[in-house]
Order: C-alpha cells, then structure tokens, then sequence
C-alpha cells in the first residue's frame, strides 16, 4: 500500500438550508468584489473654504465656497494661508474689466501670506515652517494654496502675516514707481493720486526717505483730518475733484518733477499739464473706469476718450517723459521676476530698519469679502485692506417679515377640520329646508328617488 503524496483536499464550503428544505452553497467572494468594497471605504477628497467668483459682474457673484485643497506640484510650494491683500485690481477682475481673465468660476486673489506646509520637488530655497509672502496669479484668497516659488518671498523676521500683506504689494509698486521709473532724488516734487489708500500711503512714506522731496496727495476731503492726525508723510493735501492744479502751482508755480496717477481719464491731462521740464508723468492703474458696481463700457470708453493724444514730437519739445507701470504684466508676461524680487527685498529692508510701517485700514472675514471690496469701491478707506481666514463673520441683521405697507395681509388658509367645524355650525343656523314651518323634517334623499319611480 501506497501513502499518497497528493495535498489535502480543501473542505468544500457548507451548506445552509433553505425554507422549503433545499440546501444552498454560499457564494465566493469574488476580487471585483472586494476592489469595489476598497474603492468606496476610499476617503473623500479634503476640502477648504475659498472666495470664489461664480460669473462676472457685482458683489453677488462673489461666493465662499467648498473647494478641494491643492496638491503642489514640481518647482512648487504649499501655503496655509493666514492673511490676503484686497487690493484694486480685485475690483476689475470681479467687473471682467481685466486683459485675460480666467473662466468663471475661479478663486480670487493676488496676495496672501502664511506658512509652508509642503514642498514640492526642485524647491531648494524654501522648507517646511517658513513663514512667507506670495504674489500668485489669482487664487490667493483661500486657506490652502501652491504658488510657484518664484512668486514667493521669505519673511523677514517679525514681520506678521498681517504686515506682509500690508506692504508687499502696495510698496513693491510706490517703490518701482519711485526708484526703478521716476529716479527720484533729492529736492524733487512729486503729486499722486488716491493718497489715501495702500499704495498712495507707500509711496509717500517711502518718498519721505529721501532728502528735501516735497510731496503733494490728492484725496477725498472726508480723508484729509485722518491722514494729518495719523502721520506727516504729505506735506500738501488737495482735494479731489477741485481744481488742484491752481493749488499746486500757488505753492510751486512750475508745477511737480513727478506725477503718479492710478485714475486715468480727465487726470491725465492735469497731470501732464503740472510737470515741469524733465518731468515724469507714471500712470499705474485705471480706477476710474470703475464707476459702478458692474463693468460698464461706457465709463471704459469715456475714461480713455478724455486722455488727450501726445504725439513722441510733444514729448521731445516739451522735456517730458510718458511711462506705465503694470505689477501683474511685470511678473506674468514679462518675466521679469528677479526686478520684482529686488524690490521686495529693499522694502523688507526698510521695514526691518524702521524707516515704513505700513497702514491697515481694517481686517475681515472671508465670508465679508462683499463688504470690503464695497468699502474700496466707495474709497473709504484709508491703508489696506486685508482678508484673515481665521475671523468669525459679522453677525447678519435679522431679516424683517415681508409685508407691504397699507395692505391688510391675507388671512391664512383654513384647514380641512376648521372648514367643516365651520359648515356644521352654519348648518344647525340655517333653518330646516324643504321642511314646512311646523319643523318637519325634509325628505330624505331614499323618499325621493321612491317618489321619482312611483311616477
């Protein structure tokens, strides 16, 4: 007798009864089956809060929304987001007023700065904790975003996020238009636009670091008191929509060295008409072709048809020079990243010296970005505005009940037991019909049917 090397055969698989008697073999768990099983217990995708803006046009457009958080990618960084900068330019974007914009729907926002969380591959410069500034193209107002790191900045140490966002942006520009376009030297003049705001602030604190330059802002006239008590950086306030130009030339009577202008439009006729031989005239923005709260043509065309024509043999008659400046152009389409970042470095390094400090108008919540973005369309404030992802939205007003005035409401529905509590009591007040007088009852509905086939 033989022993058999055959394995030991596998225990077939029980049977369970059925209800009438019959067995049944269980089935076998098929792969298909358990890879199903695997793809469901998967998680979903993380997300985060994002200002979202759903469709071109006014301040309803503008949604906070759930968005999946970003993965970074080669050359890139991963930013936790713990402020952002509104600045103008969100404005033109919102109106679809802006060259190229993406297609909606899309995350807003040029400026933010916070902590890197991750890095990706190639990023030698950059690593995890550092705490830095970015000038992303868009999504920038969210609580995660990646950024090439070439459009990211180290912080200098101290400097809050909240401080990062207040200066990068609006001095990166006053200090281009200062030092890189409008040489600005000692003992020179110079006039700019919406003095009151970020960058006009900037560029009066950063014009005051050199020696002897006399500087002149045009704003709002409800700014003028705010702007004396919080600092001495301009030395002659002049009010916008007056006839500032006699104003200057009372205190230089041949006009300014340098003219900032971020309006466009009928101020770039004035502008021109202050500067003196050798003079510059810099336009770096078009705020005034935002007129509503939704982009509107008529206001573009009016704004550039009010710009007289300057012929180059005006320019070389007269000694005067024409130049524009365009942050986003600068760094997106003309490659010129490395300018960019010398600026930004020079800023730091005035503020590390104490020689600017930037001015926050005011900080909110993203879920009030509607509320800002109003307040800088209105031009009421005064510094920067900036968006903290970690603040409580204000509390809503309660909605009062609609009702229109003079106009009794409605009276609401009965239900279907009021109404026939209501039928029965009219009944028993009715007296008894088809009866006579006496109180007799009236037939009933068998007596007449029995009259009808008697007859």
């Amino acid at each position: 007798m033989t022993e058999s090397t055959d394995a030991a055969a596998t225990p077939a698989p029980e049977k369970t009864p059925t209800e009438n008697g019959a067995t049944e073999t269980p089935q076998e768990e098929t792969p298909e089956k358990s890879t199903e099983e695997k793809k469901d217990e998967t998680p979903p995708p993380k997300e985060m809060r994002a200002v979202v803006l759903t469709g071109f046009g006014g301040l309803k457009t503008v949604k906070i929304l759930k968005k999946p958080e970003p993965t970074v990618g080669e050359g890139e960084v991963l930013i936790r987001v713990k402020a952002c900068g509104l600045n103008f330019q969100d404005l033109i974007v919102r109106q679809g007023a802006i060259d190229s914009p993406p297609k909606t729907p899309f995350i807003l926002g040029f400026e933010c700065a916070g902590e890197i969380e991750q890095v990706g591959e190639n990023v030698t410069n950059f690593k995890v904790g550092d705490q830095v500034v970015a000038l992303p193209e868009y999504r920038a107002w969210a609580e995660l975003v990646s950024v090439p790191a070439q459009y990211v900045y180290a912080l200098p140490e101290g400097m809050s996020a909240l401080d990062a966002v207040a200066i990068t942006t609006n001095y990166v520009v006053a200090y281009l238009l200062l030092f890189e376009m409008a040489n600005l030297t000692p003992g020179k003049s110079l006039l700019v636009h919406s003095a009151g705001g970020g960058v006009g602030q900037a560029v009066a604190q950063l014009a005051k670091t050199v020696e002897n330059v006399t500087v002149f802002g045009v704003c709002s006239k409800s700014k003028h008191e705010a702007l004396k008590t919080n600092n001495n950086n301009i030395d002659h306030l002049l009010e916008r929509g007056s006839d500032y130009t006699s104003e200057v030339r009372k205190v230089t009577p041949d006009g300014v060295d340098i003219v900032l202008d971020c309006l466009c439009g009928e101020e770039c006729n004035r502008g021109y008409s202050l500067l003196k031989p050798m003079g510059r005239y810099i336009l770096y923005g078009s705020s005034n072709i935002v007129t509503g709260e939704t982009k509107s043509f008529f206001s573009a065309a009016r704004a550039w048809w009010q710009v007289d024509k300057v012929s180059p043999i005006k320019l070389f008659d007269e000694n005067k020079s024409l130049a524009g400046l365009n942050l986003r152009h600068l760094l997106f389409q003309h490659g010129r990243g490395d300018t960019v970042r010398r600026a930004v470095h020079s800023v730091f390094t005035l503020w590390a010296q104490g020689k600017v400090k930037p001015i926050v108008d005011s900080t909110w919540a993203l879920e009030d970005v509607g509320e800002a973005m109003q307040k800088m369309h209105d031009r009421k404030n005064i510094g920067k505005l900036v968006l903290d992802p970690s603040l409580e939205p204000k509390p809503k007003p309660a909605t009062p009940a609609k009702g229109k005035s003079g106009k009794e409401k409605k009276p609401a529905k009965e239900s279907s037991e009021e109404k026939k509590d209501k039928e029965g009591k009219d009944d028993e007040k009715k007296p008894a019909e088809n009866g006579d007088k006496n109180g007799e009852e009236p037939p009933s509905n068998e007596s007449k049917e029995k009259e009808k086939e008697s007859s």
